[in-house]
């Protein structure tokens, strides 16, 4: 009886959490970060590595690779043809650039939305605070003046 007990109130906890709004806006973050990491990756692949390359001489970053040996034979493919495992550097050294570019865009995000709280916090405080509602009393008051008057 009490692991069903145990059972239902997981369940019910479970849904709270999945019902909750900020699961949700988690959910859309996930998913606009993901396309945003596909934004970043050909920005970094088809406007900065190009740029990178002029300095480099031109030196395409994807080649670069490192054979390692094979210490236990050689492994041949269908077409009889040797295949080599590489270590490839270049492809790391594009990630590393994707990595800090979304790196600073997240924190230009980040320092503009603190930017933005603060200037709310700002207006808010500038705000003269409203005056307290009347009690039950005063507005009973009220109404016998106004009673009295007609």
């Amino acid at each position: 009886m009490a692991k069903k007990e145990k059972k239902s109130t997981l369940m019910k906890e479970f849904k709270e959490f999945a019902v909750k709004g900020n699961m949700f806006d988690m959910a859309i973050g996930v998913i606009i970060g993901g396309v945003f990491k596909d934004l970043v990756t050909s920005f970094t692949d088809n406007i900065i590595m190009p740029i990178v390359n002029i300095f480099t001489g031109s030196i395409d970053f994807s080649a670069w690779k490192i054979q390692l040996p094979s210490l236990f034979g050689e492994k041949v493919d269908e077409a009889g043809e040797i295949v080599h495992n590489y270590l490839n550097v270049g492809n790391f050294i594009s990630s590393v650039i994707s990595f800090l570019i979304l790196a600073f865009v997240i924190f230009m995000m980040v320092k503009g939305m603190n930017k933005l709280r603060e200037m709310g916090k700002k207006e808010e405080e500038a705000a003269p605070p409203a005056p307290p509602a009347p009690s039950n009393e005063e507005k009973l008051l009220a109404e016998i003046r106004d009673l009295l008057k007609k």
